[in-house]
């Protein structure tokens, strides 16, 4: 979900915005069998990615398009696919790792995550068909959240910054205006209630949706850095700013903010309630986008709906900017090491980003991690105004749970969940995540 190098990266994104202001479940198709050949002497490449088509249509269609042309351009060679859904992916992807059988290519995330893969010897650099393929192709400072050591071992797909999507017609309808403050915010929420329409969707199944509301509200109480600072070890996890964002957590709880059941839901599921129009927001990031601008599989008419408005400044709170965003890089490209078609593999994951930039934006309307010439494209509204926000941003403060190793990540995960559940306090849950960095640090 996912900043150190913010600064970098916000600048680089007036790449894009020049090009703008010139313009205007589990489904696999994976076999058995050897890596080296296959299918009649074919060199076969195994691929594992996150968007099935139930889900992420637009992605899905759109690495199949790739594979397609991939496939034509290189008749000696097969690309089998494995296809899961994001908590599916990361929990094979663990399995697969202690077994050293991960997938030829296969997507990663940045910082905390990739680094116990790239310790264990299980991601091979990329450095060479970066070079060959891609040099000077990425926003700078999104790349280098994949490098360590001065070695870069993953490639970059998308950017991804978070806001809540709201249905325009429900606020209409009860005289709603966008809030700039937490007390006009937790307004809206009583007045939806009273008028028996849910505030706001989430799905806590997993964890890390409801991450969401935590980290913003951490960022406006104690401030944009407060838990890139953590992960560097300059304040700790119990630092009162945090545990006043937990506490604001449960208060949302209590003020029935949320669907019921949230606790038993999963992102898509939580979804559904703003896509069904029973929900009335959704803390969500960019890669929704193509949910409210460009997928064929919404219809116009709700798209026509959807607006978002960036999360609101909480009084006598450190955060004071309202471009202070949560979000970062989000999911890339990683090559096994072990793999027995290295370099076909690092080719077709070079081919893969490539012409991901040039078709995401059209075809999906996702934010892509290499600069795009834009100026003859016919894009959405929203998807402009959102790339002039991130021209315009004075941090990006990437994912707690990306900057986070897996291991503490997956507790933050299960400690969210409780916490939206009420089965811990909000002591409870800052004490038990510092407890989890300390002990890491102590390793």
């Amino acid at each position: 979900m996912f900043k150190k190098k913010a600064l970098p990266l916000i600048l680089a994104v007036l790449f894009i915005m020049s090009f703008i202001l010139a313009g205007c479940g589990s489904s696999a198709n994976s076999t058995d069998g050897s890596n080296a050949a296959g299918n009649g002497g074919q060199t076969v490449i195994k691929f594992m990615h996150l968007w099935p088509e139930g889900s992420s249509k637009a992605q899905y269609t759109i690495v199949n398009d790739i594979i397609a042309d991939y496939e034509k351009q290189h008749p000696d060679v097969k690309i089998q696919t494995e296809i899961l859904g994001n908590d599916q992916y990361r929990e094979k992807l663990k399995v697969l790792a202690s077994s050293n059988e991960l997938p030829d290519v296969g997507m990663t995330w940045s910082d905390g995550f990739l680094k116990p893969y790239v310790e264990g010897q299980l991601f091979t650099p990329l450095d060479d068909v970066i070079d060959a393929n891609l040099k000077d192709a990425f926003i700078p400072g999104v790349k280098e959240s994949y490098a360590i050591d001065g070695k870069t071992y993953g490639m970059p797909l998308e950017l991804n910054i978070s806001y809540i999507f709201y249905n325009k017609e429900i606020f209409k309808k009860y005289n709603l205006q966008v809030p700039k403050t937490y007390t006009e915010f937790k307004n809206i929420v009583n007045t939806l209630n009273q008028n028996k329409v849910i505030p706001a969707a989430v799905g806590n199944k997993e964890g890390w949706p409801g991450s969401f509301w935590f980290m913003y509200l951490a960022d406006r109480i104690g401030g944009p850095t407060i838990l890139t600072d953590v992960i560097q070890g300059k304040r700790s996890f119990t630092d009162p700013d945090i545990l006043k964002a937990a506490t604001e957590v449960q208060n949302l709880v209590d003020m029935n903010t949320f669907e019921k059941g949230n606790s038993g839901l999963s992102n898509d599921e939580a979804k559904g309630y703003f896509m069904n129009e029973q929900a009335a927001m959704f803390l969500t990031a960019t890669w929704e986008l193509p949910n409210y601008t460009t997928s064929k599989d919404v219809p116009q008419e709700f798209k026509d709906k959807i607006g978002y408005f960036k999360f609101p400044l909480y009084e006598g709170g450190k955060g004071t900017d309202m471009n202070s965003y949560v979000g970062g890089p989000g999911v890339g490209l990683f090559v096994a090491d072990h793999s027995q078609v290295k370099e076909q593999a690092k080719d077709f994951a070079a081919f893969l980003v490539k012409e991901w930039g040039n078709k995401s934006v059209t075809d999906a309307g996702v934010i892509p991690a290499t600069k795009v010439d834009t100026a003859d494209k016919k894009l959405d509204p929203m998807y402009v105004a959102i790339l002039k926000d991130l021209s315009e941003a004075s941090n990006v403060t990437t994912y707690f749970d990306t900057q986070a190793s897996p291991n503490v990540a997956e507790l933050h995960h299960d400690l969210i969940a409780a916490l939206f559940g009420k089965q811990i306090t909000p002591q409870q849950f800052v004490d038990q995540t510092a407890a989890a960095l300390e002990e890491e640090k102590q390793q």
